[in-house]
């Protein structure tokens, strides 16, 4: 009974003492005399005793203040280090042993390295670790009995052969996953359990050790007390393994209570705007920082938490001063949020609708600042970013009416919800590039394309479906401003507050346009990179493209000239129909209406003997022929009979030899004639 009693004293007393080491050195901001953070302290004589062949450990700096901001340092919202991530860096040298001062930490990855030696027992101090991962490096050793109690603590060591999970030479082999729910006690033998000898000086320095902590824990409580007493607290929900906010590097999670707060709940008078990929709310932090809040859709179909953060991170990683930078995120099991710095001055879209107009300047300088940050996305990212959504909403005007490009790389994170198809289109009507549309795949042409069309805005201060009005017909939007470009009258673009004033440079006018009409040409090849549309913008190139374009153009099926074809035989898909019944196309007239591009045509003389009882005889004057874009029901070298809208019937009138000497073959391989004119 009496040998009972001192073992609880030496345990109470031993107790106290590591509660009072603890709360010690984990006070947030506590300083060494030399005005040092203790975690800096540590996290620098961690970085000295490895050898870091590749300096992924450079920016942790001595002079610092705090590592919140350091490569691979995880923190929470109280700066404490909460996160070590140093897997795959060939790092080498044994574990330091400092890892054990850094008390708050949860996890610590050092898998795929060559760390040598044994697992240091001062990892046993890490109170909160519930992650380590060794393995892959070439421990060796037993696993200190200090883990053996932190059930908790999900610990990785596959890969280390050398490794001796128990003590017992049949678990020395490294390949077991230890939930340490194992007990790492069993060694095979009893632990010491006798009577101490010197019990009674074990009472003495029991008693001793204990008065001397209740000491220092009161003034260690105090000290916590001072530092902690004017700072809110928040509470969270308890959200996967994350109970509170954290950084990754640069990037901060929130906890979803922080962000219903700033918010007020999501009110709908928070709302800044809704689109594709969820609704954007307005939000006031707790140091009053001003945010925007993207609640994205379906937030529990982006697929796994893991997924998820990867992509945001990989999107942190895109910084520019013509980007949106993502200040954080936040994940629940059924919520999927994305944090951004608050743009005062809105949307371009917005801003074209409200007083004062933006001046012409101003949209030269919005158009030129958007082409830069997609330069960035889409030659200086790896890997490279397409948008996928480039238009007026998306491109958003800081305090200096700098554009700034949103949205980026939702589109890739977004597809994740669809387990088998990561090309789902995405993007707003009007804005959609022809080949994207019609096969799913998009590329930086893509972007470009929907480019073209925010030009286009810019100079209208119309959204693209708002202005194509004016071409009378559905789908001829880029047709009718090629007709204005080339009938010179500009004027009939131009946005009536502009014009009002004349407050637009005439030759800047013709130059944007031009370069949206290189920017949505049919054929994804023929566009221009981004990086050459900002040439353009600048003044650097563009009479050159332009004259090109002009050029390949004259000599192509989306030509405006007439073609002068002769000896040219049209032959019926089942008879060669002899030198007697030889024809020729008098002309062919092809353009191009909208980003489909159909092609336009009168054919003379297609003789009532090709056998079509429904066809007009040879005097009449022509047939329209459409190149049509999606030919589901047509074999090659086929024409469809149009009449009144409807499909009437096929005709074998065009043979693919002329297909291809006519070059109207690609992408299509079979016509439509338009009869209803002609009858």
């Amino acid at each position: 009974m009496r040998s009972s009693t001192i073992v609880m004293m030496m345990r109470r007393s031993l107790v106290y003492l590591l509660g009072f080491l603890y709360l010690l050195t984990s006070v947030n901001g506590l300083l060494s005399s030399n005005g040092v953070n203790f975690e800096v302290q540590a996290l620098m004589d961690i970085k000295a005793s490895l050898h870091d062949p590749h300096g992924v450990l450079d920016s942790w700096d001595r002079d610092a203040v705090d590592p919140c901001s350091w490569t691979m340092v995880t923190c929470s919202s109280e700066n404490f280090v909460i996160g070590l991530l140093l897997q795959n860096n060939n790092i080498t040298g044994k574990i330091p042993s400092e890892f054990g001062r850094l008390t708050r930490l949860e996890t610590l990855d050092l898998s795929d390295n060559f760390f040598l030696g044994e697992v240091p027992f001062s990892l046993g101090y890490l109170r909160s670790l519930q992650y380590m991962r060794l393995n892959n490096n070439s421990l060796s050793g037993v696993i200190p009995l200090s883990l053996s109690n932190m059930t908790q603590l999900a610990l990785l060591i596959v890969g280390n052969p050398l490794i001796c999970p128990t003590g017992k030479e049949p678990d020395c082999n490294g390949t077991t996953l230890i939930p340490m729910s194992m007990n790492l006690n069993d060694t095979g033998a009893p632990l010491y359990t006798g009577r101490s000898k010197n019990h009674k000086m074990a009472i003495a320095v029991g008693a001793s050790v204990g008065t001397v902590s209740m000491i220092f824990i009161a003034v260690g409580l105090f000290l916590w007390w001072r530092q902690r007493n004017n700072q809110n607290t928040f509470f969270d929900v308890k959200d996967g393994h994350y109970h509170e906010e954290v950084s990754l590097g640069n990037l901060r999670r929130f906890g979803f209570r922080e962000l219903q707060i700033a918010t007020n709940n999501f009110s709908s008078k928070n709302l800044l705007g809704k689109g594709g990929y969820g609704n954007v709310y307005k939000g006031i932090l707790g140091d009053n920082t001003v945010v925007a809040v993207k609640r994205l859709k379906d937030g529990n179909a982006l697929g796994g938490e893991i997924q998820f953060q990867t992509e945001v991170e990989m999107i942190s990683l895109a910084v520019h001063r013509n980007l949106l930078r993502l200040y954080g995120f936040c994940i629940t099991q059924a919520e999927k949020l994305l944090v951004y710095p608050y743009m005062s001055n809105g949307s371009v879209a917005s801003r074209m609708k409200a007083k004062p107009v933006l001046d012409w300047s101003i949209r030269k300088k919005i158009a030129i600042g958007a082409a830069r940050g997609l330069v960035y996305l889409h030659e200086q990212c790896d890997p490279k970013i397409i948008h996928r959504d480039v238009k007026a909403a998306n491109i958003l005007l800081d305090d200096y009416c700098e554009a700034v490009v949103g949205d980026f790389g939702l589109a890739k994170l977004l597809d994740h919800q669809d387990s088998h198809v990561t090309t789902a289109v995405r993007g707003t009507v009007g804005h959609i590039a022809p080949e994207y549309l019609s096969t799913g795949q998009s590329s930086e042409k893509t972007d470009v394309f929907g480019f073209g069309i925010l030009l286009l805005e810019l100079v209208t201060g119309q959204r693209a479906l708002e202005f194509g009005k004016a071409a009378n017909q559905k789908g001829a939007m880029l047709e009718w401003v090629k007709k204005i470009h080339q009938e010179k009258n500009l004027e009939v673009l131009v946005d009536k507050q502009l014009l009002k004033n004349k407050s637009y440079d005439e030759i800047e006018l013709e130059e944007m346009v031009r370069v949206a009409l290189l920017c949505t040409q049919y054929l994804p090849g023929h566009r221009p990179k981004m990086s050459e549309v900002v040439r353009m913008l600048e003044g650097d190139g563009l009479a050159e493209r332009w004259e090109a374009s002009q050029r390949s153009d004259s000599g192509s099926k989306y030509s405006n000239r007439i073609f002068e074809i002769s000896d040219v035989t049209l032959l019926d898909e089942t008879k060669d129909l002899g030198a007697s019944n030889r024809r020729h196309l008098a002309a062919l007239y092809c353009g191009a209406t909208s980003g489909f591009e159909l092609v336009h045509g009168l054919v003379d003389r297609i003789m009532e003997v090709m056998g079509v009882p429904f066809l007009p005889n040879g005097d009449k004057t022509g047939y329209h022929i459409n190149r049509s874009e999606e030919p589901e029901f047509l074999p090659v070298g086929q024409a469809s009979i149009i009449y009144k809208g409807k499909h009437i019937g096929n005709f074998g009138i065009v043979h693919p030899q002329v297909l291809n000497n006519f070059d109207i073959t690609d992408p299509c391989s079979f016509v439509e004639i338009d009869i209803e004119a002609f009858l």
